[in-house]
């Protein structure tokens, strides 16, 4: 069902806890239900006999009391009192194969001594006990010991007492270079530096320790290694699975999750947030990003998905993951039929389910919000600001309305006079033209310029020339196409389009002179022709998207100055035409000059037809059109307006920017929700609304609209008694490699006994109540004598507790695949330690996306993007990046709550040999020449020292120098000499341990 550690050791387990005295035993021989009975019944009998109506034989139920003690034709399986007399017992210890239950064919056969449990449970009472995870969470009495002094808090006296019945004694201490370098793996994923380690070790003071934890739990570094293990949980990945497996951006949520550690968001807070953050009371941009923890499910994008089946798959999913994520129950075992173990009916499935029934997702991104970064708020902040100001000064000018009385007259005797004489005047220049990066500009017979040469656009065209004109009001640019571009032009891109970024005119003197205005035959959509003149030269006027079809045609832009220029006849104007786009200049074009105000044909006409109408007659969108042009043309406020458009666009590219990520909304209505036939969403039978499982505590009242909020609020509820057992277990599981539930994901009858139960209660009870804090609660674990053990091997607990689960010692633990790398970053020195944003994209080897239905674009990172830490790395369902399979990362196709830990020769050749890993290596050895004092020794120790906290042993630092020497026989370049010591340091086991 999700990906935690198969448990082949389960029923040795359990085996061992029903033999080792248990805490909760008062008087020797007692027979306890849950410990000793439950087991038994829900391994060898709750399949025929359970809670599953459709499974169920003979009509028998013994996972209820009342169900075994029933008389059934006379007689009752359990006979509370009389073992005798009771035919569970009769067919137990039959000797004929045709009555033997569990049937041999069945496979699981009772023992001697689990017969003999069931007789002693039967003649005590047949009492029968709630599952003990069901059961309220106690505030159990503090354990009294007779070694105190080795006690730190009171986690360590329930660990010494069981360890005390149990004739073993706790290890010592680990020695503080163990200490500090598995406090930072933990609590960083990231190992200590030598000056932090030797502060540390050099430590006289008592509180050192509890100092350094302090500081360590401070570090924002925090939020990455246990925001990673959470989104395990969240199955948060960059892709959207299933054989497409398109991007997605869905990063604002993993930063988020960052964070929330970092705040020490309280957990209850943390649960409702990410659960139905969007259901809060005015809840802002937070809550709602919170949400994307369940939108972190598959979408099936290919052709022919059915959007309300593979919504029906989402919403299981949702059901299924929140019931192992909050609860470890797993609950999705009762989609198709009422759970074979766990007292929850398929009904009840569908209750719960009915809670995510409602959203507004349906195998689809939206909804999904923007999500601005700081800096983008800060700048549309300042934008808008500037927006307004330009706004207010444009409307508040006083002689605004004087000057468009004279200039609407001006329009219509312009009109007038251009219908009696035709034309503007233009002047055709005979240009002289140049470019900055070596592109000939050739003269043709009708005065144009054409583009020769070296391909792609060259940065600026210069054109210069004299005209005969006086004064200068207009520019006309006419850009033409000739045989010569590609597709005729008239660009020199492939396709004939162009570019043009800016467009500006200087006088002799070196005068920039202004435009006020532009106007344009055609712009292409999203490249009007005013981004010629908006001084930013990575926007610009481009021709495609021609009404008349094709665009290879010539077209004609006409620029106004705010005022006419007076020029002599022998003194040049100079027009720069300026190329962002490489290979996208214009291949020919042509320039006029004008004393008239000119514009496009026909805006003339239409603009004096506006003007002819009384004010007071024309509509909005009439005066809209003539306020805008007047505008345009005015000394005054022509400059305010270039400003405002400048302005506005960039606002616009700012947000255009600002990256959205999937949220949770939900319906105005709810959807109603039915019970499918086995699972079938195509098959329903009878309508269900939201509730919880009769078994846990209820929630009464659910109302319509709110019943996500009301249900993530019940699951940190005073009562309920799943939620603080889980989150403890796994952060227990986290700092000791194993819960005090083994089955950190079945807290259900299947799953195993705690090893500890009483411990597990005083944890989640101080979890409770201290505000669920998730940083006081490891803190607390961290500073007990039982997390600060050696997890050196014991001979006497080979025997005694080979699985560690008493804890007389701490374990050794392999670290996840992200920290692998992490720690190849850290030692490297080239560890980027920015947190947060966009993922990356780290060098991984060709080939990866072969097989895949659709070939991703790896776009690998040539900055500091790089050397991100691990968690950051994109990640696509279809094809994870190599090396984090290898180390067992999942595809989070669904939650996963713990990860497999293997232990494969691939692992060894990815670190040896992989290009991430060898440029590290390579990084590192640099490291190490660097080094102030450069002899051998001093580097062998700064290298040793850098890779594993403590220093090198004596016949450590001997082989390591042999070896330094029988690799400078091999390669003549010192760098690849401390390049092959790195690589060994990077392959030794204890780099990639948590000791």
């Amino acid at each position: 069902m999700n990906c935690s550690r198969v448990r082949l050791l389960l029923h040795c387990v359990i085996a061992l806890l029903a033999v080792l005295p248990c805490s909760h035993t008062s008087i020797a021989g007692d027979v306890d239900f849950n410990r000793d009975i439950r087991p038994i019944l829900t391994n060898h009998c709750f399949q025929c006999h359970g809670p599953d109506d459709d499974s169920r034989q003979a009509d028998l139920r013994l996972d209820q009391r009342a169900a075994a003690i029933a008389m059934l034709d006379d007689h009752a399986a359990i006979v509370p009192g009389d073992a005798a007399k009771s035919g569970l017992i009769e067919r137990v210890m039959a000797d004929d194969v045709d009555m033997l239950m569990p049937p041999p064919e069945f496979g699981k056969p009772l023992t001697a001594s689990q017969r003999n449990l069931l007789k002693q449970w039967i003649n005590d009472g047949a009492e029968y006990a709630k599952h003990w995870s069901f059961q309220p969470i106690q505030s159990p009495e503090i354990p009294e010991i007779t070694t105190s002094g080795e006690s730190r808090n009171p986690i360590d006296q329930f660990i010494i007492a069981r360890l005390e019945r149990a004739g073993l004694k706790p290890s010592p201490a680990a020695d503080r270079y163990t200490l500090i370098r598995r406090v930072y793996l933990d609590l960083l994923g990231l190992p200590p530096s030598i000056e932090e380690v030797d502060a540390f070790v050099n430590a006289e003071n008592d509180d050192a320790y509890e100092q350094l934890l302090d500081r360590v739990l401070a570090n924002p570094h925090f939020g990455e290694r246990w925001g990673r293990h959470w989104l395990d949980q969240a199955r948060y990945a960059d892709s959207h699975g299933y054989t497409v497996d398109g991007d997605r951006t869905m990063w604002p949520y993993r930063d988020w999750v960052i964070n929330a550690f970092n705040r020490d968001l309280p957990f209850d807070q943390f649960t409702v947030e990410q659960l139905a953050g969007d259901l809060l009371p005015n809840a802002d941009l937070s809550q709602k990003v919170a949400t994307g923890f369940h939108r972190n499910t598959l979408v099936n994008q290919e052709g022919g998905s059915k959007p309300d089946q593979f919504r029906d798959e989402q919403t299981k999913d949702r059901t299924d993951t929140t019931g192992l994520v909050w609860m470890g129950l797993t609950v999705g075992c009762a989609k198709c039929h009422t759970h074979k173990f766990d007292p929850i009916t398929q009904h009840e499935y569908y209750q719960l389910f009915a809670f995510f029934n409602s959203t507004a997702d349906q195998n689809s991104v939206a909804p999904t919000v923007p999500v601005p970064t700081a800096e983008q708020s800060a700048k549309i902040e300042r934008l808008q600001a500037q927006q307004a100001d330009l706004n207010k000064q444009l409307a508040d000018n006083s002689a605004t309305a004087e000057r468009r009385a004279a200039w609407e007259q001006s329009l219509l005797a312009r009109a007038a006079a251009i219908k009696s004489m035709g034309k503007p005047e233009w002047d055709v220049l005979s240009l002289n033209g140049q470019s900055n990066k070596g592109t000939e500009l050739i003269a043709q017979d009708d005065h144009s310029l054409l583009a020769k040469g070296h391909p792609g656009a060259p940065g600026e065209f210069y054109a210069t020339a004299t005209s005969l004109l006086k004064t200068v009001r207009s520019v006309r640019l006419e850009v033409l196409t000739h045989e010569s571009l590609p597709k005729n032009g008239p660009g020199r891109a492939s396709n004939g389009n162009f570019v043009l970024s800016e467009f500006s005119l200087q006088t002799a003197d070196g005068k920039n002179v202004p435009f006020a205005k532009v106007t344009a035959e055609h712009s292409q959509p999203g490249h009007d022709v005013t981004r010629t003149i908006d001084g930013d030269v990575s926007t610009g006027w481009a021709i495609n998207g021609a009404p008349e079809g094709s665009m290879n045609r010539n077209r004609t832009a006409w620029f106004a100055l705010a005022q006419p220029i007076s020029i002599e006849a022998d003194e040049p104007l100079k027009f720069t035409l300026t190329f962002n786009n490489s290979n996208y200049a214009i291949g020919r074009f042509r320039i006029s000059v004008s004393p008239a105000e000119a514009m496009v044909d026909g805006e003339l006409e239409r603009l004096s037809a506006i003007a002819k109408i009384p004010t007071a007659d024309r509509k909005n969108a009439q005066q809209s059109v003539l306020t805008q042009a007047f505008i345009q043309q005015d000394a005054e406020l022509a400059p305010l307006q270039a400003s405002l458009t400048k302005v506005t666009n960039e606002l616009a590219a700012v947000k255009k920017s600002i990256p959205t990520t999937m949220v949770m909304q939900e319906l105005p209505e709810p959807r109603p929700t039915y019970l499918q036939v086995r699972g079938d969403f195509l098959r329903t039978s009878d309508e269900v609304t939201p509730a919880v499982p009769a078994v846990l505590p209820q929630l009464d009242g659910v109302k319509s609209g709110t019943a996500r909020l009301e249900f993530a609020r019940w699951l940190t509820s005073p009562e309920h008694p799943l939620t603080a057992r889980v989150r403890v277990n796994r952060i227990w599981m986290r700092l000791f490699g194993r819960g005090l539930v083994e089955t950190e994901n079945d807290f259900g009858i299947q799953g195993s006994l705690p090893s500890h139960p009483e411990l597990l209660d005083w944890l989640a009870d101080q979890f409770r109540r201290n505000n669920w804090s998730q940083k006081q609660l490891i803190r607390l674990i961290m500073n007990s004598a039982t997390y600060r053990q050696s997890s050196a091997a014991r001979p006497d607990l080979e025997t005694a507790d080979a699985l560690n689960l008493l804890l007389a010692r701490q374990s050794r633990i392999r670290v996840e695949a992200e920290i692998v790398r992490d720690i190849a970053l850290a030692v490297s020195g080239q560890l980027t330690e920015r947190i947060g944003g966009p993922s990356v994209y780290p060098p991984q080897e060709e080939g990866v996306y072969a097989f895949t239905q659709t070939k991703k674009s790896w776009r690998t990172n040539k900055d500091s993007n790089r050397y991100r830490r691990g968690m950051y790395t994109y990640f696509y369902r279809s094809a994870p990046y190599p090396m984090l399979s290898t180390f067992d990362v999942p595809k989070f196709n669904a939650t996963c709550t713990a990860r497999d830990r293997s232990n494969t020769p691939l692992q060894s050749l990815t670190i040896a040999n992989s290009t991430a890993m060898f440029e590290l290596a390579q990084a590192f050895a640099r490291r190490i020449i660097a080094t102030d004092d450069d002899t051998d020794a001093a580097r062998l120790q700064y290298a040793f020292r850098t890779s594993f906290a403590r220093p090198p042993q004596p016949d450590e630092l001997m082989m390591l120098t042999q070896y330094l020497e029988q690799s400078r026989q091999r390669f003549t370049d010192e760098e690849q000499t401390w390049t092959a010591v790195a690589r060994l340091l990077m392959n030794l086991d204890e780099f990639i341990t948590r000791e």
